[in-house]
């Protein structure tokens, strides 16, 4: 870090010590007392700091906080947030309660040691009080240090629990503590996949849109939530989990969309041997579809996302535009198997050379990156609009320095044909969809499942118009 942005992370720590009203708790596990040694150079601290702890060993640990199996979780820094805050309310609401707020921040972080070098990440969060005796808000993070060294993580781990206790005492808008997190912060030290507000000073926050916050800001690559709009981060999801995913833009969800990942969703039960419970099932949306209008509309993206929420489905926003990135981003998390869905368009594209002039090696270094792991392709066929004819996966047409290519990809099973189709959805295009909603023509609701004609109706999403009686 360079003196200027050290001086500045300073700065924000400083004002905190001044700050008559603050006060409270330190608990950090697993990087040292990184965020509470900030405080404590900057003078001023004993106005701030009512105590700071960390409990490496895991008996102390466990005597505090209760036995876990994993000590770099959500669960464990929520008990942390817990157990903490209520020991500072029993020890000095009544005596310093009309005075100060009251605060705690903890993290439990893996960092680079010396014997293992797994991927260094941790949890972080403050619960506070907006106003003296208020109810507690909250809010807690997922981070990726991304520093090859120890000291470095360090460095990083102090900067962004200053920035995020900074945030939440004094930034009222949330993307703007969002866009603060990697304040003082060389780019590539660390990475926001998660992040999640709560409380009474949150209680009009949508946690969507702020996940959606933290790709379009540039904080991460990719986030998630569950179908009841839950923020969670992918480790804790999909750990020793197989895993399908269908790209799309969803608005809306037709019959065709459902019947793709039916099929694949058979293909890779069988083909995996695991269980319905042990495949994880995610709807990408990328954030260039999602910007296709020129800017970020968030209505449109909570009407798609409230669509496939009441589909059951777990929704993924990625900046991956190439299939080969997505794979590598989802390799990180699991080593069972990979199905990536799409239709026999996708697949002429994944087969597209200009997508791939960034890359030194070309579509083979595309390809090669796709397929390193236990990866598949499951196409749905398409109609040809000229001919009428159905054409599948293998009948597709690649340019002639490629067809070699395709076919061993073919041969050795990457790519796979959804062979279980309904014939009549091969004629469903979203887009078709949704013009008919748009001008008022009920035709659309033939289109689309039952619910999710439902939703549209009943919240007017994507435009929608009521028929004009004739």
């Amino acid at each position: 870090m360079n003196a200027e942005m050290d001086v500045e992370t300073d700065k924000k720590a400083l004002q905190i010590n001044l700050d008559a009203k603050k006060y409270g708790t330190f608990v950090e596990i697993g990087a040292g007392q990184e965020v509470a040694r900030r405080f404590f150079r900057v003078g001023g601290a004993a106005g701030t700091i009512a105590k700071t702890m960390s409990a490496y060993d895991m008996t102390f640990s466990d005597a505090i906080y209760g036995p876990t199996d994993r000590y770099v979780s959500r669960v464990r820094l929520q008990t942390m947030l817990d157990r903490e805050y209520d020991l500072l309310l029993e020890r000095l609401n009544e005596k310093l309660g009309s005075e100060r707020t009251f605060f705690v921040f903890a993290d439990t972080v893996a960092a680079r040691s010396f014997k293992q070098h797994n991927e260094s990440h941790g949890w972080l969060g403050v619960r506070f009080q907006a106003e003296k005796r208020s109810d507690p808000s909250q809010i807690i993070i997922h981070v990726r240090m991304l520093d090859e060294m120890n000291v470095d993580q360090q460095e990083a781990l102090g900067v962004i629990g200053v920035n995020l206790l900074y945030g939440a005492f004094y930034y009222h808008e949330p993307e703007k503590l969002i866009s603060s997190l990697q304040e003082n912060l060389a780019w590539g030290k660390i990475e926001v996949d998660m992040i999640k507000f709560s409380g009474s000073a949150f209680c009009n926050i949508d946690n969507r849109l702020m996940s959606l916050q933290l790709v379009s800001q540039g904080l991460t690559n990719a986030v998630m939530f569950t179908a009841d709009g839950e923020t969670v981060q992918p480790a804790e999801v999909f750990h020793k989990k197989a895993i399908l995913v269908e790209r799309g833009s969803f608005r809306p969800v037709t019959y065709a969309t459902n019947d793709m990942l039916d099929g694949a969703r058979r293909v890779i039960l069988a083909q995996s041997g695991c269980s319905e419970q042990d495949l994880i099932v995610l709807m990408e949306m990328t954030l260039q579809n999602l910007l296709a209008e020129g800017q970020l509309n968030h209505a449109d993206f909570l009407a798609r996302v409230d669509i496939l929420g009441a589909l059951g489905r777990t929704v993924l926003v990625s900046k991956f535009g190439e299939y080969y990135r997505l794979a590598g981003y989802l390799s990180r998390y699991t080593n069972r198997m990979i199905g990536l869905v799409m239709g026999v368009p996708s697949l002429m594209e994944i087969f597209d050379e200009k997508y791939y002039l960034n890359l030194e090696g070309g579509i083979l270094e595309a390809l090669g990156r796709m397929f390193k792991g236990e990866l598949k392709l499951y196409v749905y066929p398409m109609i040809d609009e000229g001919t009428g004819k159905i054409v599948t996966a293998k009948q597709l047409e690649v340019a002639p320095n490629l067809r070699s290519l395709f076919q061993y990809l073919i041969d050795n099973q990457f790519i796979e044909e959804i062979a279980h189709y309904h014939a009549e959805y091969l004629r469903i295009y979203p887009a078709d969809a949704l013009a008919k909603l748009q001008r008022g023509d009920s035709g659309w609701e033939r289109m689309v499942p039952p619910e999710v004609v439902q939703i549209i109706k009943e919240r007017e999403f994507f435009g929608y118009q009521r028929p004009v009686a004739a």
